[in-house]
């Protein structure tokens, strides 16, 4: 009998042990000597660690990561190819700060001045491409602003194309974060050029600026910055495992520091959460009837994949309610609302999106509607 209690009890120790392992409480972020920071899963966007996100600060140069997104945005136009040749005018080739190297009067193709606006960093690069399309630096800046505002940077104002100091050039931690999380997805592609560690132009080699990129080769961009008054800054993305995170790191005291902040930062995210892919957009999830269309029932789903993040262990957990509006009557549009997806962790919702309609029911004849409205009327 002894031995029975005995093992009773050691049943109900490894229990509590495995119910307590499995929801041990994420672990505070490390403190950490920044003005501001943000760590974000790309493909949820969910924020796993902040530090004053929304205080307003000189970007410096990560001003460069939305100069490179118009360019991106006008070759994606149409209106600019990487072979268009932009003439250097005196303003930019006299600009101040790091440099490209390039001259007064020369021509020099979209591609290099690219390669020295993202990997020199170069202010010259900035304004020489700001110009060839904006006509101007000014107008330049009000299109980088226009963009800032489609992509919700709502704390953003830019006045220039290179991040040289000015009262009224400001931004935040997450909008930072919301510009290099767009650049990620929306130009893979040109992305791509942020993970390269030198250029040479006029038999000048520079090396990037970003030393997580000669530390970590999970580390594949993006972008440094650095005035007096803005301190050091980064902005870095790594991918372990299929899971990309993204860090922005503002106003610390030197390039060691903020490449040991970044990288303490996305080791945090790595070592305590979890990303993976809930649902593939336009999957049908469920199915709902339909009354007085053509079709009966229709499938339901989501516009975009659905990525959830949550503390490492407890993805087996998540449970997901679908609720669907009743009575839906046709005629129906694709893509038209219909419920909602919530995912929920031990009870609460985490996250939730639109469940959309996959497909259109056009309104059905006048012997269906008169069918449909006889059954609805018995039910």
């Amino acid at each position: 009998m002894k031995k029975v209690v005995t093992l009773f009890w050691l049943v109900c120790f490894l229990m509590a042990s495995s119910v307590s392992a499995a929801i041990a409480p994420v672990p505070a972020p490390p403190a950490l000597a920044a003005n501001s920071y943000i760590l974000m899963d790309f493909n949820s966007g969910r924020i796993l660690a902040s530090k004053d996100v929304d205080k307003k600060i000189e970007p410096a140069s990560i001003t460069k990561i939305m100069t490179a997104y118009v360019v991106y945005k006008e070759i994606e136009a149409g209106r600019l190819s990487m072979q268009s040749q932009v003439t250097v005018s005196k303003k930019a080739w006299q600009m101040g700060g790091s440099k490209m190297f390039i001259e007064v009067g020369k021509q020099v193709s979209v591609d290099d001045l690219l390669k020295g606006l993202v990997i020199q960093s170069g202010n010259d690069a900035a304004i020489a491409l700001a110009e060839h399309i904006g006509g101007s630096e000014d107008v330049f800046a009000s299109l980088m602003n226009q963009y800032a505002a489609k992509l919700g940077m709502n704390n953003t104002y830019f006045v220039n194309s290179t991040g040289w100091p000015d009262s009224r050039h400001l931004t935040t931690a997450r909008d930072i974060a919301t510009l290099a999380r767009a650049t990620i997805a929306e130009f893979p592609d040109h992305y791509r050029l942020y993970a390269e560690h030198e250029f040479t132009w006029n038999n000048i080699t520079q090396p990037n600026r970003n030393l997580l990129l000669y530390r970590d080769n999970t580390v594949d961009g993006i972008k440094t910055g650095h005035t007096d008054s803005a301190g050091y800054c980064l902005v870095s993305s790594a991918v372990r495992d299929n899971m990309r995170l993204i860090s922005v790191v503002t106003g610390t005291k030197s390039d060691a520091a903020r490449a040991d902040i970044s990288q303490a930062l996305l080791g945090y995210g790595y070592r305590f959460y979890e990303s993976d892919q809930m649902y593939v957009a336009g999957e049908g999830l469920n199915k709902t009837r339909v009354w007085k269309g053509r079709e009966e029932n229709l499938s339901i789903g989501l516009e975009d994949d659905l990525h959830i993040t949550v503390p490492r262990g407890q993805y087996k957990k998540l449970n997901t309610v679908m609720e669907v509006a009743p009575d839906i009557e046709a005629p129906v549009q694709k893509g038209q609302q219909l419920g909602m997806v919530r995912v929920m962790l031990d009870g609460e919702e985490i996250l939730s999106r639109p469940l959309v309609a996959l497909q259109t029911v056009a309104e059905g004849s006048l012997w269906q509607r008169a069918r449909d409205n006889i059954i609805r009327f018995f039910q």
